[in-house]
């Protein structure tokens, strides 16, 4: 008896044993990332002071002039900036569904302003070139490279509204061209910060507020943290830069990606690193976003056009945020948002402009991934719903004319008139409109990767791992610890829980009814017996 309750006390120490060892790993320093800490523990110093340049000592007549000094010196530049995804509107790629297909701002649509085609005046204000008023852009024309946008350190440039991508006339281009250096934050913020028509309305975790915001906002933009640039994560190699917008991008190419820095095992837990096999750093360490500034999370296009005393107007909630705008209909906004969660594998496909409508729900992206793709994980992302306006009997989504600087000119925003905006605009695309329109409910999704929280507040165990409204409760087509049930494991576990409960019981009982035995021949008297 002894010796089978000393074996099955070894057996149980042995399997503690096997799993502290399998769920430990050995402390350890993350070289990578120490590496990158003492990077920026100083402010880099230009290699070069471009105020001393001879081809900058003059006064610059037209910003054309100042990309041809910088090509003087930098003599392919302007090569490696029209050969990437900043420049060029439109990019073929394969596409799951589709096949080899062009995608882009050229002929892409979102439920946010809709798309760039037939209003290039305004949307050119957050393109790296001058001069795009319409479809006739030369893309080739070397010129038209703005390089001040990304490399201005002066903090004095910046695009002129409705100029067609040309910067403000008050710049003063010579002290800016003398002033460049490697991209700040304020240089990718002024176009990513506000894109969409205002600062966060599209994202939700890129904001104004990253330009010096502190660790509970953002650990790697923080002022008293690593106060790290974009360029940090977004390298970029021939100007190709690291990263993609699943807004208009296809392709699990070229990502940035958080193992880069942290690499797959970033924790001392072996168990915390392997949820990295199918759960992304950031659906732990992003537990809310658009902590500083709401986010736009509904945009209604079909309210949009309401007037009074003949003029457009605003109208704005507590907080300061616009409600509704006659131009552009109504809004809902939101706040330390937690995001909802995804499988994705990378890929994505999007609403081309010509593609038939199907059901009264328009995807305008599809973010492709599952539990059984090897490639998946779960992502955070923002999911922003609405309507917009759309062809009823081509049933087609529209890409209206919005923007002009004239009335009479077909644009909504200035007439306020959808059938001639959607003529004007379908026209544009090359593509035909019935003249009969109406509005379809839209959904977008976009993955959140900006806005990492510290440590201490990532998502805790029990937010996924729980029965009832977790994070992942969305999420199905698994088993998740926690929060799924199976009746024949559950039994099968009360079975044994109830069958150790009964072995403790019945060897207790033998014990106690063992040492009452032995007390009992102890007490006996002793017969010895008379003479």
């Amino acid at each position: 008896m002894k010796k089978m309750i000393i074996g099955i006390i070894l057996f149980v120490i042995a399997i503690l044993t096997f799993i502290r060892w399998f769920n430990s790993g050995e402390e350890y320093y993350n070289l990578k990332l120490e590496r990158l800490k003492q990077d920026y523990s100083t402010t880099p110093v230009p290699s070069v002071d471009h105020s001393k340049l001879p081809a900058l000592q003059k006064t610059f007549a037209s910003p054309q002039e100042v990309t041809e000094a910088c090509n003087s010196c930098h003599t392919e530049r302007h090569r490696e900036i029209m050969n990437s995804a900043h420049w060029n509107w439109e990019r073929v790629s394969y596409i799951e569904g589709r096949g080899i297909a062009a995608a882009g701002k050229k002929n892409v649509l979102n439920n946010f302003c809709l798309g760039a085609q037939a209003n290039e005046l305004a949307c050119a204000a957050c393109h790296i070139g001058f001069g795009m008023t319409d479809d006739h852009f030369d893309f080739h024309n070397a010129r038209n490279v703005d390089c001040m946008v990304c490399h201005d350190s002066s903090e004095e440039y910046h695009k002129g509204s409705a100029m067609a991508g040309y910067p403000d006339r008050t710049v003063n281009l010579t002290k800016v061209a003398q002033s460049v250096g490697a991209p700040r934050r304020i240089n990718c913020g002024s176009c990513h910060f506000y894109s969409g028509g205002g600062n966060n309305v599209k994202h939700g975790d890129l904001e104004e507020a990253q330009l010096s915001c502190d660790r509970n906002v953002d650990v790697h933009m923080a002022a008293n943290g690593m106060n790290m640039s974009c360029t940090a994560c977004h390298t970029a190699k021939n100007h190709q830069i690291k990263g993609k917008l699943y807004s208009v991008s296809s392709t699990n190419f070229n990502r940035a990606t958080c193992e880069d820095c942290h690499t797959g095992t970033p924790h001392f837990d072996n168990l915390l690193n392997r949820h990295n096999a199918k759960v992304s750093c950031q659906a732990c360490h992003i537990p809310v976003y658009a902590k500083e500034n709401p986010t736009k999370m509904d945009w209604k296009w079909s309210d949009a056009g309401k007037l009074r005393n003949g003029e457009p107007y605003k109208e704005f909630n507590a907080d300061s945020t616009i409600e509704y705008q006659s131009i552009k209909g109504t809004f809902r906004w939101a706040k330390n948002v937690k995001p909802d969660y995804i499988w994705f594998n990378g890929t994505a496909d999007h609403y081309l402009i010509g593609d038939t409508i199907q059901g009264t729900l328009v995807k305008m992206n599809t973010l492709f991934g599952s539990h059984d793709d090897r490639d998946s994980k779960i992502f955070p992302v923002k999911i922003n719903t609405g309507d917009q306006i759309y062809d009823i009997r081509y049933k087609t989504l529209i890409q209206p004319k919005l923007f002009s600087l004239n009335k009479g000119d077909s644009a909504y925003w200035m007439d306020f008139d959808w059938k001639l905006a959607s003529a004007a605009g379908m026209a544009r695309v090359g593509l035909p409109f019935s003249g009969e329109y109406g509005f379809v409910k839209t959904v977008m999704h976009w993955p959140i990767n900006h806005m990492v929280s510290p440590k201490e507040q990532s998502v805790g165990c029990a937010e996924c791992h729980t029965r009832h409204d977790g994070r992942l409760a969305s999420l199905s087509g698994f088993y998740l610890p926690g929060r799924d049930y199976n009746k024949t494991l559950d039994t099968s576990g009360f079975l044994l829980i109830l069958a150790c409960l009964g072995g403790v019981v019945v060897h207790a009982s033998f014990r106690v009814i063992s040492a009452k035995r032995r007390n009992e021949s102890t007490a006996k008297p002793e017969n010895t017996g008379t003479v």
